[in-house]
């Protein structure tokens, strides 16, 4: 642990929130709607499932490791090479999906807003606000957490504006092809919400922890109701023409016209979730620190900010070319990618941690039933 820094649960929950939510309100519109039509409200509640059941696994191992994050008790469970192999692959999964989830950032804002800036320029701009926020520790990143999510959340206090806009008779007919596409626009939603795993790295630091799995399956569900909320307004807007275009959202807010006055309010929700994803990635940089800091063992993982941040940018430039290629992550790969990493291989630690606590106490009662017989 990083000195005495502590934040509670209910910080760590609005950390995970941002984590999940602020890159996933533009995005998942856009792929559910082109797999689940007018039933994209669904998606997000089956998407849901994987992220309370990471969470739980997340807070059991918590439990049996306590003041440890995964890089530290994949040790303990696979032994030394295997357990440093593992956390090596995990530090190089975060440092390229912050990569990626800056690039994604980049590319939306240069495409949609900022049209002669050059995306480095976007990507480098956003990344040293996140190393000063990295820098100043998990009670900075906490607070801000609370003071943001109020204003993160402002957009959705706009949505009824949309109303006239509105044709309720896009939500029919309900399930007309069955739930098969609901599911299928659900696949790329999950991934989303398996990054909930990162709160192994910021359970060390809650104070309160008997509230922590509580507060990461409200994080979970305050995401589910977020995304089924937008998809609605979205879909009663734009009906099946959703899942044409990218960032959906951003296409409603342009609807918005009161009095010829309130107008291009899209501008206004960019600058909010720019927030959103600073916090975001603030999280991920966060979490890459702490983890490579302990695998190097070292005290403080602030001096590994800055050439974390150039890795960062490395990453955004070589992993992905063009928006495009973005997309096709999103929808292609991430679906795999991110749940195998953050789902499945926390449960099979889990598992092992299970069956190595139990083959201890097994050995424990034998040694003891030895030692008394030849008393």
């Amino acid at each position: 642990m990083q000195g005495n820094e502590k934040i509670t649960a209910g910080q760590m929950g609005l950390l995970m929130f941002f984590a999940i939510a602020a890159s996933a309100v533009t995005v998942v519109p856009g792929i559910t709607g082109k797999y689940a039509h007018n039933d994209l409200w669904l998606s997000p509640i089956w998407a849901s499932i994987i992220g309370y059941v990471t969470v739980f696994i997340t807070c059991r191992l918590h439990q049996l490791y306590p003041n440890q994050s995964v890089i530290q008790y994949n040790e303990v469970i696979l032994g030394s090479f295997l357990g440093k192999l593992a956390s090596l692959f995990l530090i190089f999964f975060y440092l390229h999906l912050t990569g990626l989830i800056l690039r994604g950032f980049a590319e939306f804002v240069v495409g949609n807003f900022l049209s002669r800036t050059p995306i480095s320029v976007v990507m480098i701009s956003m990344l040293l606000v996140n190393a000063l926020a990295v820098k100043g520790g998990v009670e900075v990143l906490g607070r801000t957490a609370q003071l943001f999510f109020l204003i993160f959340l402002l957009p959705v206090a706009l949505m009824p504006f949309l109303l006239g806009s509105m044709q309720l008779h896009y939500l029919f007919p309900i399930l007309e092809h069955g739930l098969k596409p609901t599911f299928l626009g659900a696949a790329s939603p999950q991934a989303w919400f398996s990054e909930v795993f990162l709160m192994t790295f910021f359970l060390p630091f809650v104070s309160n922890q008997e509230k922590s799995m509580r507060s990461g399956m409200i994080s979970v569900f305050g995401t589910m109701l977020l995304l089924t909320v937008i998809n609605f307004f979205i879909l009663f807007v734009m009906g099946r023409q959703a899942g044409d275009f990218l960032y959906p959202v951003m296409v409603a807010f342009r609807y918005i016209s009161v009095a010829d006055f309130f107008q291009n309010l899209d501008s206004v929700v960019m600058g909010i979730w720019i927030i959103g994803m600073y916090q975001k990635i603030s999280v991920f940089y966060y979490a890459t620190a702490i983890g490579a800091s302990q695998i190097l063992g070292l005290r403080d993982y602030r001096p590994l900010v800055l050439p974390l941040g150039i890795l960062i940018i490395v990453m955004a430039f070589w992993s992905v070319p063009d928006q495009l290629r973005v997309s096709q992550f999103d929808t292609l790969a991430f679906p795999i990618y991110g749940p195998l990493v953050q789902t499945v291989f926390p449960l099979l630690l889990w598992i092992l941690a299970i069956l190595q606590k139990r083959g201890q106490a097994t050995n424990t009662g034998r040694t003891a039933m030895t030692n008394s017989g030849k008393s």
